[in-house]
């Protein structure tokens, strides 16, 4: 259950968020107040012209009284809508700052965060999430300031006007309180979990869409189908629950609404009967309940409402407090005669699950190349990661040039570190545009220059393999792009940076002999000082290796000779 206090925290963390809107929400405020004034105002002069001009049927002040009358509602149609414009605008600009925070803050998390949470349910939060937000404070809000405003008011009016009958008529709406406070967790428990199961229908589009190729092949679409079935299934009960805890309170207020009229119409008919009040108080009167009871029927729509938009808010502020744990450490004491890259006594295990690495050491020396075998699951593919600080270990030290890895900002690792994964990602553009991606020299160099690098690097016959050379598009929409192609692109950008470390993550696996000779070839014009740490299934892709590791159950060790590594590894298939 939500307390006051979580209410107030998350109102205030949003407040916060909205700075720059705050001026824009005051003016609306006062936009609200006095429409919220101006209506409240005709009641009693309506009430003031039944007692004073049409039972004296003084019909010349009845039409000023008109007039005036028409005047309020003028000022009233105005200020309504100045409201209306200015939530708008604040509403649109809190929506676009939301999501470039959000995207912002999704660029700043660690790899562990996205393991933890499917790419579509993220989506959904950027999308949906702060549209819901977007709403309620360009519709709803604007609703629910102006019925609070004129129930306030209305309330104060009729206490003012008759203690006695005021105290009658608002009595229902104390029962309402209690009930909207008895039914509002549970509110909000439906909407949020309308969100997860939207969010989760998102996550399931997005993977069964990703992977269409494998369904195609495999003849799968059942699955697809089920599969979304299910999901679809769960957004419907979760849509069909949410629906009948937004719509829970209207019922409600109806009826008190109407106890509350009859309360008063009752018990003024009683007061007028015995001289205590006037024909145009009474019908003031019953007008000002309407105009308290009205307002809180608009409320019990606009509630759940209100629920939602919590809802929506701490899904995203899920995202905008994650904790980044790949923070840059200062600097500290430098460590000599620690290689290139050390581990020293390293563990690390995934969030909730087993340790992966136990207590691992070793040294990586610059120049070197270095390969890494072992059965799948064996740690060969985290311990790169570790190498390349998308992971943090959870106890020991991973060292980089004698300083701590966690002392290089991002911008250090990727100048001084590559990494090459088994499907490499391109994003959509040309092949020049993937070539200086983040490239610190080259990300704004033209194509003669660009051109005159990769002659220089003897990279020219691999780019006659793309038709249009540096202007090919290519990217994750360019179904022409062949795999050994985006290897190639991959090879050639992480040999245009001249990195210190290269990771090659089964980064041949896919390809056929000539393109993996081809590559090979690529790399051989990485500069003497380059470390290579090779991760491969093919023993051909190791065998020229200065130094095997054996990775197996948690442990890192010396393979010895390429022979050695063979019958380490025959002997773990043997045992499974």
């Amino acid at each position: 259950m939500k307390t006051a206090s979580n209410w107030r925290a998350a109102i205030s963390q949003f407040w916060q968020l909205m700075a720059k809107e705050q001026a824009r929400m005051g003016w609306a405020l006062l936009a609200g107040l006095l429409n919220s004034g101006l209506n409240l105002l005709a009641p009693f002069l309506i009430g003031y012209g039944i007692d004073h001009f049409i039972q004296t049927r003084q019909y010349p002040g009845l039409l000023k009284l008109g007039m005036v009358l028409l005047g309020v509602y003028l000022l009233s149609l105005g200020a309504h809508y100045a409201q209306m414009i200015l939530m708008g605008s604040v509403g649109q600009n809190v929506l676009f700052l939301l999501r470039e925070q959000i995207f912002s803050k999704l660029q700043a998390l660690p790899v562990a965060f996205f393991n933890q949470h499917k790419a579509g349910d993220l989506i959904s939060r950027i999308n949906n999430d702060t549209d819901k937000l977007n709403q309620f404070l360009s519709e709803s809000l604007v609703r629910f300031m102006g019925s609070l405003f004129i129930m306030s008011g209305a309330g104060l009016a009729v206490v003012l006007l008759h203690p006695r009958l005021g105290l009658v008529a608002l009595a229902p709406s104390l029962l309402l309180l209690l009930w909207t406070r008895l039914l509002s967790p549970w509110v909000k428990k439906q909407n949020a979990l309308q969100l997860e199961k939207t969010g989760g229908l998102s996550a399931a589009i997005q993977e069964n869409l990703s992977h269409f190729k494998e369904l195609l092949v495999f003849d799968r679409r059942d699955y697809f189908r089920s599969h979304f079935a299910k999901h679809n299934l769960q957004n419907y009960q979760a849509a069909m629950g949410a629906g009948m805890a937004n719509g829970v309170f209207g019922p409600i207020f109806d009826l008190h609404y109407n106890l509350a009229h009859l309360s008063v119409l009752g018990y003024g008919l009683w007061l007028f009967q015995h001289g205590e009040i006037t024909l145009g108080l009474l019908i003031s009167f019953l007008t000002y309940v309407n105009r308290y009871y009205d307002p809180l029927r608009q409320m019990a729509l606009l509630w759940a409402s209100f629920q939602l938009a919590l809802a929506s808010w701490d899904r995203i502020n899920g995202v905008l407090q994650a904790g980044e744990n790949l923070e840059q450490m200062p600097p500290g004491q430098h460590m000599p005669d620690t290689g290139l890259l050390s581990f020293k006594d390293v563990c690390f295990h995934y969030p909730g699950g087993s340790e992966v690495l136990h207590h691992v050491s070793f040294t990586l020396e610059p120049g070197k190349t270095y390969a890494l075998v072992g059965p799948t699951g064996g740690g060969k593919s985290t311990t790169a990661a570790l190498m390349a600080r998308l992971y943090d270990p959870n106890s020991g030290l991973v060292t980089f040039q004698g300083r701590d890895l966690r002392e290089f900002s991002s911008a250090e690792r990727s100048k001084h570190m590559g990494f090459i994964l088994q499907e490499p990602f391109l994003f959509a553009g040309t092949v020049k545009d993937n070539l200086i991606m983040g490239h610190p020299e080259l990300q704004n160099a033209e194509a003669p220059v660009l051109s005159a690098k990769l002659r220089d690097k003897g990279l020219t016959p691999f780019l006659e393999r793309f038709s249009q050379g540096l202007d090919t598009p290519v990217g994750e929409q360019e179904s022409q792009t062949s795999l050994g192609q985006k290897q190639l692109l991959a090879f050639m950008r992480a040999v245009l940076r001249e990195p210190e470390l290269l990771i090659l993550d089964e980064a041949t696996a896919n390809i056929d002999t000539v393109t993996e000779q081809a590559l090979e070839a690529i790399l051989s014009r990485l500069p003497e000082k380059t470390t290579r740490v090779i991760i491969a299934h093919r023993l051909n892709t190791i065998e020229n290796a200065d130094q095997i590791f054996f990775v197996n159950d948690g442990q890192i060790q010396s393979a010895g000779s390429f022979e050695q590594a063979v019958a380490l590894l025959m002997q773990e298939e043997r045992k499974s």
